[in-house]
């Protein structure tokens, strides 16, 4: 025991050094109430109800989306601004289908700063965005959108760019984890629980329709293709003959079939005889000259290319801020619950709270964690105390990872074999420290029950 306590410590050292340097721009994890600090929009055709519950058989609360066949918007305001010019953002959340999903969306709309005087209440479909992310199906479509809209800078419209080929919605009714990491080098990847499902590179064509840089000409919209423009590539000859022992004579035109005269059973026959038809051996069809190259021929007729007067050229994107989140939705289910929406400008974040959604015993310490990151970034000159109180908590939190907690109690032996031990074999059984550590731990467990990851079940 004493020889892992080293290693122990070391790792809460580097485990507080990475955090200490962390620092998350949004974290909601729906552990206190949302009203008063999320909005919910105030027109009228938003009438699905949102409510802060636990989903079945977990212990943390998320916001759940309550009826079916309902629109729902709701929105929280950020502190401050985003900026997506600089440096590695992460946007990442987490959404359990409890009921599936089949005609409906589970995506996070990031909001760009609105004009002045701008109501929250008056969140809608329309409220401009910059990114759309996260999870969509119905009918045909089965994608995780990833959505930007990217302001022209010579004609100063937005435009939607969607990124090709996203990843599909899982189909079990489990927790997952979305996540995109928007890096530096123009760089995105999208990654479910963990898992990398798409790389794109922003300013490539081959990732994005329509392409975020627009092409350096077009066709020209009042080009007219000419009257005398031949685009046949083959004519028939005009020199050709029809050979003179062309029959083109077949069938006649066709009658509708006739039934049989009731008057003429009796008779040997009835009617005109007439001698029966069959095919004519010498007939080769309707007679073509054959085809020959058209010396007319100039291709298919397309207009002429200019310069487009909407092209940009860009090193990087400027895409705006993100001034706020919003789920606007219109699903047919009932059961999406929304969890642990986080905004990160380090990747470490996400790797950490990802690691810590994913370990049972440490959910409940998710809050503390998010606590001590941002006091740590208020606060660089932290106090002994503070720092102390942190060490506590991870030190707990490691140990158990390092040692798995408490010992299993030992096998209890029949009757007829249990043996009285001496007094000095009872006496080195255990040391006193391996006693206080497990009557710490059996504390520890009455006074935070473990809570369940929802990826649990």
């Amino acid at each position: 025991m004493m020889g892992g306590r080293p290693l122990l410590l070391l790792l809460v050292s580097a485990l507080l050094v990475q955090i200490r340097a962390s620092d998350p721009l949004l974290y909601e994890s729906f552990d206190e109430d949302f009203e008063g600090r999320w909005v919910v929009s105030k027109k009228d055709e938003y009438q699905g109800v949102w409510k802060r519950a636990k989903s079945d058989g977990h212990e943390d609360y998320g916001l759940l989306v309550s009826e079916k066949a309902r629109k729902y918007a709701i929105i929280k305001e950020l502190d401050e601004p985003v900026t997506l010019k600089d440096g590695t953002v992460v946007l990442q959340f987490e959404v359990r289908l409890q009921n599936g999903l089949e005609c409906g969306g589970a995506y996070i709309k990031y909001i760009r700063p609105q004009e002045a005087g701008w109501d929250a209440k008056e969140f809608d479909n329309e409220t401009p965005y910059t990114i759309m992310f996260g999870p969509d199906k119905c009918g045909s479509t089965n994608k995780v959108h990833f959505i930007l809209k990217h302001k022209n800078p010579k004609t100063g419209k937005y435009v939607e760019h969607h990124l090709k080929f996203p990843p599909s919605v899982p189909y079990d009714k489990l927790s997952h984890v979305y996540t995109a990491i928007l890096k530096p080098d123009n760089e995105v990847r999208i990654l479910i629980d963990g898992e990398e499902k798409k790389k794109a590179n922003f300013l490539s064509a081959d990732d994005f329709e329509p392409a975020l840089i627009p092409p350096k000409t077009i066709p020209d919209p009042d080009d007219k293709k000419p009257e005398d423009w031949d685009e046949r590539a083959k004519i028939p000859d005009p020199n050709a003959v029809k050979p003179d022992d062309w029959d083109e004579d077949e069938d006649g035109e066709w009658e509708a079939p006739k039934i049989d005269n009731p008057k003429c059973e009796e008779a040997p026959g009835c009617g005109e005889w007439k001698r029966p038809m069959k095919q004519n051996p010498a007939y080769k069809g309707k007679w073509h000259a054959p085809l020959i190259d058209n010396p007319n021929y100039k291709g298919i007729w397309k207009p002429q290319e200019i310069p487009n007067p909407e092209y940009f050229e860009l090193d990087k994107p400027d895409f705006d801020p993100i001034a706020a989140i919003g789920i606007e939705i219109w699903t047919m289910q009932d059961g999406i619950l929304f969890d642990n929406i986080l905004i990160a400008d380090d990747e470490k974040v996400f790797d950490i709270l990802y690691k810590i959604a994913d370990v049972p015993f440490l959910a409940p310490y998710k809050t503390k964690i998010i606590d001590v990151i941002e006091k740590g970034e208020k606060q660089p000159n932290i106090t002994i105390g503070i720092l102390v109180s942190v060490v506590v908590v991870f030190a707990t939190v490691l140990f158990r990872i390092l040692f798995g907690g408490k010992k299993p109690a030992a096998p209890v032996k029949p009757a007829v074999e249990a043996k009285k031990p001496k007094a000095a074999e009872t006496e080195g059984a255990g040391s006193s420290g391996d006693k206080v550590e497990k009557e710490e731990d059996e504390k520890e467990e009455t006074a935070a029950p473990r809570r369940r990851s929802r990826r649990e079940t």
